[in-house]
């Protein structure tokens, strides 16, 4: 997906696992080297809303830390990139506004590729690229980790200049 990214001269976000970050810290180095966002979506991909608050944010808390050490050396309360995502989008009120309070900026998608469920690559290719027409744009989710949209990537961004579509890349404020 990098390097799909870089021939089409656009930058990401992505919503990257603790352990992920721990296990290919040399692909999240590269990221954010090539000028993407790199942000943060927990430490293992549990369902947040189906833990106890305590739990889930120190589940929260272990992938902010883990990506922070990879990407930057050190972890604090709040991470160097403010943003995140709900695996599965399954937040609750409570967690929302601990969040909240720590000014962490959680992100949520308009529309996604279904990238999850088995399908061939042009399959896909046509469900997202309807999606989006239908939508008429939006913030897309695609998941990094699927060979087919890795795949689809450059006739999707194709699609989107052809189409008079913008991409674009969300970055933290400076401190």
């Amino acid at each position: 997906m990098l390097d799909a990214l870089k021939r089409e001269c656009v930058r990401a976000s992505f919503f990257l696992l603790g352990r992920s970050a721990l296990a290919y810290p040399e692909l999240a180095r590269r990221a954010v080297s090539e000028g993407h966002t790199v942000a943060h979506h927990t430490f293992s991909h549990p369902l947040l809303d189906r833990m106890p608050p305590g739990a889930a944010e120190a589940e929260i808390d272990r992938g902010f830390a883990a990506v922070d050490a990879t990407l930057h050396g050190r972890s604090g309360r709040v991470p160097h990139t403010p943003f995140f995502r709900f695996p599965g989008f399954a937040s609750s009120p409570v967690l929302l506004d601990r969040l909240e309070r720590r000014g962490i900026v959680v992100f949520g998608a308009d529309l996604w590729a279904s990238d999850w469920d088995p399908m061939s690559p042009r399959q896909q290719l046509q469900l997202v690229v309807g999606r989006v027409e239908a939508n008429r744009g939006g913030i897309v989710l695609f998941h990094d980790t699927k060979r087919q949209t890795a795949a689809i990537l450059p006739a999707f961004l194709r699609f989107l200049k052809s189409g008079g579509y913008r991409v674009v890349h969300v970055v933290a404020a400076s401190p």
